[in-house]
């Protein structure tokens, strides 16, 4: 069970072609974190293996940025992200 005291971030857009969500973040995220997906009909956890902030990539996100993020599965705007326990 995920704690909003561990959410990370909202989604803000996603590119279904890509595969990709953009995060809001509100806490540090890093390559190699096991992020969890929670909203309406989204319930999933995944390894980050890449993060990209203005088109290039990271190693981690700082709280106040927008990054994007490659997802296994279709997520919709607004769904919450939590780092997995």
């Amino acid at each position: 069970m995920t704690d909003n005291k561990d959410q990370i971030g909202k989604i803000t857009h996603y590119y279904s072609k890509l595969g990709v969500g953009i995060i809001k973040l509100n806490k540090e995220l890093k390559v190699g974190d096991t992020i969890q997906i929670k909203g309406h009909t989204s319930d999933f956890k995944q390894k980050v293996n890449e993060i990209q902030f203005d088109h290039k990539n990271i190693e981690k996100g700082k709280p106040g940025q927008e990054v994007g993020v490659k997802l296994n599965e279709k997520i919709r705007d607004g769904d919450l992200v939590f780092i997995a326990k």
